[in-house]
């Protein structure tokens, strides 16, 4: 998708995928503005050293305030939304934030969008959002299900929403690769269950998933990248093979493995080459027709009966030497 001559919000935008989609629009497209807003003025001031051009806008501002939201999207025709309350330990600790922020800050953003220009919408959700065992997970599954209903009250208004669903991001905080590059120098890494798998992406693929998703969205998808799979004794081999590896049991709401497409969800999933995308059901509409029209749309089939993308039944898995070569190129250069 061109965002050439666009006008851009990104909410969440200080985070590691708003510098990281910033870096690459700004690269890549000639956008008229790119509106980073969130709430720390301090990420804001530490991200305007890097992107400070004439194009490039920071409005300070929470999700959880619609008439705050209303203001920064008047001119806005698309926005990527990645704002949210990621760590599942802070979330347990303090559901009724996370709910404020992952649940009616998206009710808010959809409000604010429908009473505006806005022509696209795509909102960034995590694998934790398949079959829920946190409240994180729980708010993002919530979330993407009011982003998709969304598109059953924009009228004549020309507007599309869609989710983006995506496993671990590859040195996003609090991830288990940068704690392991951290934890190191200690002798010691940590192994919550020696069975955990997670599925992986980089940023820039990230990246490239939300153009993907603006570019192609008929209204209403879930898309789900093709990505690879890691074990995580192999990221604890790749990062730190002298070190010590002791078994300290998972933390509440973890799962062994996660799911970004459960197999209660494969009857309204459609496969492409490079993605699986969950399509809207649709009450008022027989879900044969409503799966034949996003199959023709995307070029797509039907996936088979029974049919789930698990990390621990993935069919692409990282190597330890994998999983060194990609910390060198997108975390530490000289990693060895």
């Amino acid at each position: 998708m061109t965002l050439d001559n666009s006008v851009v919000l990104v909410t969440g935008g200080t985070g590691s995928f708003g510098k990281m989609f910033a870096e690459t629009v700004l690269r890549g497209f000639k956008p008229r503005k790119l509106i980073i807003f969130s709430r720390d003025e301090l990420k804001q001031y530490e991200m305007q050293r890097q992107f400070n051009g004439p194009e490039v806008r920071y409005f300070i501002g929470d999700v959880r305030d619609r008439d705050r939201l209303k203001r920064a999207l008047e001119g806005v025709d698309t926005v990527v939304h990645a704002a949210a309350l990621k760590q599942v330990p802070t979330a347990e600790y303090n559901p009724f934030e996370c709910i404020k922020t992952n649940v009616l800050g998206a009710e808010n953003l959809i409000e604010a969008c429908l009473e505006s220009d806005v022509r696209r919408v795509v909102a960034l959700s995590t694998d934790k959002a398949a079959a829920p065992i946190n409240l994180y997970g729980a708010t993002k599954l919530c979330s993407d299900k009011l982003f998709i209903a969304a598109n059953n009250i924009r009228g004549k208004q020309d507007i599309r929403f869609s989710v983006v669903r995506y496993g671990n991001v590859m040195g996003s905080r609090g991830s288990v690769i940068p704690f392991f590059l951290d934890q190191r120098a200690t002798g010691r890494l940590p192994i919550t269950d020696p069975r955990m798998t997670r599925f992986n992406i980089t940023l820039e693929e990230g990246v490239a998933m939300v153009l993907h998703a603006l570019e192609h969205s008929l209204g209403g998808e879930v898309f789900v990248p093709k990505i690879p799979s890691y074990r995580i004794l192999d990221v604890a081999q790749a990062i730190g093979p002298e070190c010590e590896k002791p078994v300290v049991g998972i933390r509440p709401g973890e799962k062994i493995h996660e799911e970004m497409v459960t197999e209660t969800d494969a009857p309204q999933t459609i496969e492409t080459e490079q993605n699986y995308i969950i399509v809207p059901m649709r009450p008022q509409q027989e879900q044969v027709k409503v799966l034949a029209e996003y199959c023709a749309f995307h070029k797509g089939a039907p996936v088979p009966e029974g049919f789930s993308y698990h990390s621990g039944r993935n069919s692409q898995w990282l190597s330890v030497d994998q999983i060194r070569d990609l910390i060198r190129k997108h975390l530490v250069p000289s990693f060895s």
